[in-house]
């Protein structure tokens, strides 16, 4: 009787130990594992955020613990705003809709208002610093031959996304800035959609990130001379000024050099002020990478440690230099939510500026 009691407490205890390591294996099997994620992209197809977000979004899920299926979802209009609300408003909290968006952080910080979702409540992965590059057709009034002849244009017609679109206010405030005069149209889906419309004449200048310049723009516009370069957005972190990674190998001033090279002395005033608080946001930030309000922490902790393998993916590194000209390299870690949130406080008076000078895009 002793010898079945002590065999039947051999099989409890082996059962046990059985139940207690499936447990175990349960607890410890990745959050991604047999999921599909969803990467939202906040512009249309074809610009310079799509494609950036499709190159992230091919290589990502090979970091994923678990490796989920990716998909790439778009979407346009009101500047990008549409497609960063969606994340927090209408995408499910389950770790299964991820945001790649840009321009989002200053569209935030200029108008919070217009959010019906406060954005310093997403869960912020990742965010990449980036540039802006500005160019002109070559055949504006009296002749676009070097970048300092910007400041001589005549005619000269910006073309933009949407007046609340961080680009077209850069593209605005550096004009205004250098004082030439120019008529500003609005309301193109995307990057592509601009560039088309300067190929045809109907708008004359525009800025695009780099990526887009480097990939599109030089041979598209540059070599067969329909456009030159004007200058580049520096990188600004709030106390200096630096040239961005983005811009190497560039035959090109950044945009405050340029300004000294017309003018003979470094911009100043409440223009400028302002520039320079639209770069903390749009060159350090350029793109943010976040999922909606509320996220499991799991997917939040999968996604940061995923985002920062990808920084030294090789594979990435290769096609992300043929197909945009450098290798992008996204800020991820445990000081995200911290830093992305504090930077997203503007002061009043700055965007009380912004709004008045929005709104005199509009009349």
């Amino acid at each position: 009787m002793t010898g079945l009691l002590q065999c039947l407490q051999a099989v409890l205890l082996m059962l046990a130990t059985a139940c207690a390591a499936a447990s175990g294996a349960a607890a410890q099997e990745p959050f991604y594992k047999g999921k599909r994620l969803t990467v939202m992209v906040n512009f249309a197809p074809g610009g310079s955020t799509d494609i950036e977000g499709r190159l992230f979004a091919r290589h990502i899920a090979k970091h994923i613990d678990g490796q989920p299926a990716i998909v790439v979802q778009n979407m346009d209009g009101a500047g990008g705003l549409n497609g960063t609300a969606y994340v927090g408003e209408v995408a499910p909290k389950d770790g299964t809709m991820l945001g790649f968006l840009g321009g989002a952080a200053w569209q935030y910080a200029s108008e919070p208002e217009r959010h019906r979702i406060d954005l310093r409540t997403y869960e912020f992965i990742a965010y990449q610093p980036g540039t802006t590059v500005y160019y002109v057709r070559s055949d504006v009034a009296p002749g676009m031959k070097q970048a300092t002849d910007i400041a001589k244009a005549q005619g000269l017609i910006a073309g933009g996304n949407g007046v609340h679109n961080a680009r077209d206010l850069i593209i605005r405030l550096t004009l205004d800035i250098l004082g030439v005069p120019h008529q500003y149209v609005t309301g193109f889906r995307s990057g592509q959609t601009v560039r088309l419309a300067l190929q045809r004449g109907e708008v004359n200048f525009f800025a695009e990130p780099a990526s887009a310049y480097r990939g599109a723009v030089e041979a598209q516009l540059v070599k067969p001379g329909v456009a030159i370069p004007v200058y580049f957005d520096p990188t600004y972190n709030g106390e200096t000024l630096t040239a961005s990674k983005q811009a190497d190998g560039l035959d090109l001033l950044p945009f405050q050099e340029l300004y000294r090279k017309v003018k003979g002395a470094p911009p100043s005033g409440q223009l400028w002020d302002v520039y320079l608080t639209v770069l903390s946001l749009t060159s350090a930030m350029g793109r943010v990478v976040a999922l909606p309000p509320g996220a499991p922490p799991q997917a939040v902790a999968a996604l940061r440690t995923a985002v920062t393998r990808l920084n030294h993916d090789p594979a990435f590194a290769e096609e992300a230099t043929k197909a945009i000209g450098f290798a992008p390299d996204f800020e991820a870690g445990p000081e995200t939510n911290r830093q992305v949130r504090r930077a997203l406080v503007v002061k009043p008076e700055i965007r009380a500026f912004v709004a008045d000078y929005i709104k005199s895009a509009s009349k």
